[in-house]
């Protein structure tokens, strides 16, 4: 018997393979944790088995050599068959558990993320000082990104108006991004999910020039929903994306302060912005 860690069960069964000299096709293997990608490189966790050679010789001198307490642990092929499959579906359960819970834990996220408020814990006995919060999560922040296979060198917090305004930039911040945004996207909800949680705290994240740029691109594109709006009393954006929602909906309630503006879902679950009139408001 031995145990065996690699990125990947594939790459386990191998090693296991080598280690024991004998064919995969004769391998008895217990899956003790199963690889896992992580989340931006973070958590990151390698294939981890424990196997045997069915039909090793080396395997039965050995384990009639040791004690009878050994020999009893040790399961038979029948017992380690149905523990694996037990254990594989039990994984598989939790693993769609863990998909809806994480689906809803990010509906309530997003909802959240929308809202805007200046609202103190009743729990909280003394105010908090900006300052050294402001400090506190940028130290956090610093030691989490420094664990990151990105090249981040400028990192600053602000605490205004119970809203942490996070400054992020380096050589790597572009792939910090991502593509059309998705890491940024991802990076913003996983704050706002510690800071909101913890210190009951909106955020706005900018990363380079990314929040400016699509500040400007939506000031643009909302124009012509603008002008609808003047005209008929209400209008309603197209699909939008991750902070693209935040950012249309806060751009259009500064610009119509006395009508009802608000992000909508759709039956797919994509998140436009309609604007009405308060009186209306029900039927949007």
């Amino acid at each position: 018997m031995t145990k065996v860690e690699a990125p990947t069960l594939e790459e386990a069964y191998k090693k296991a393979s080598f280690t024991l000299e004998c064919s995969i096709s004769e391998l008895q293997c217990e899956v003790v944790q199963h690889p896992t990608k992580g989340i931006l490189g973070f958590l990151k966790k390698n294939a981890i088995v424990v196997a045997t050679c069915k039909n090793s010789k080396t395997r039965e001198k050995s384990n009639k050599a040791v004690s009878q307490e050994k020999t009893e642990s040790v399961p038979s092929t029948e017992e380690s068959v149905a523990d694996e499959i037990i254990a594989t579906v039990k994984e598989e359960v939790s693993h769609k558990e863990t998909i809806v819970e994480r689906k809803l834990e990010k509906d309530a996220i997003v909802d959240g993320f929308f809202e805007t408020g200046t609202k103190v814990s009743e729990d909280k006995e003394e105010p908090i000082v900006y300052d050294e919060l402001a400090l506190m999560i940028e130290n956090e922040l610093k030691e989490l990104l420094s664990h990151a296979c990105f090249e981040i060198d400028v990192i600053e917090v602000d605490v205004r108006d119970n809203t942490a305004l996070i400054f992020i930039d380096g050589n790597d911040a572009a792939l910090l991004i991502g593509k059309e945004g998705y890491r940024y996207n991802a990076l913003s909800y996983m704050l706002f999910n510690w800071l909101h949680t913890k210190y009951e705290l909106f955020i706005k994240l900018e990363i380079a020039e990314f929040l400016t740029t699509q500040q400007a691109m939506i000031k643009s594109y909302i124009q012509p929903v603008i002008e609808t709006a003047e005209k008929t009393g209400r209008a309603k954006t197209r699909f939008l994306d991750g902070i693209l929602v935040q950012i249309a909906l806060e751009q259009l309630r500064e610009r119509f302060p006395d009508k009802y503006v608000a992000v909508k879902t759709s039956r797919d679950g994509k998140k436009f912005v309609v604007i009405n009139e308060f009186n209306n408001k029900t039927n949007a």
